[in-house]
């Protein structure tokens, strides 16, 4: 999968990855993707209610020991 814009929110707690993913999104073009790496045990459920309040799409979760990968998709 294609990626624009990553972003490594490891060691952040929440909202701070939340508030990175939402500062690229907004610096990003409609369709373009974001791949945001979190190691917050809360942040997979804020990806998925973050993207249902923005309208971006959730396009992966992927639990990969310590570490979520989300990507998005920029509406």
């Amino acid at each position: 999968m294609q990626v624009d814009v990553e972003v490594d929110a490891r060691g952040l707690n929440c909202p701070l990855p939340i508030l990175k993913a939402k500062k690229a999104l907004n610096a990003m073009q409609s369709g373009q993707t974001l791949r945001v790496v979190s190691t917050d045990a809360g942040a997979q459920r804020d990806f998925q209610a973050f993207a249902k309040q923005t309208g971006n799409e959730l396009v992966a979760q992927q639990a990969e020991g310590p570490e979520c990968v989300h990507v998005m998709r920029r509406r």
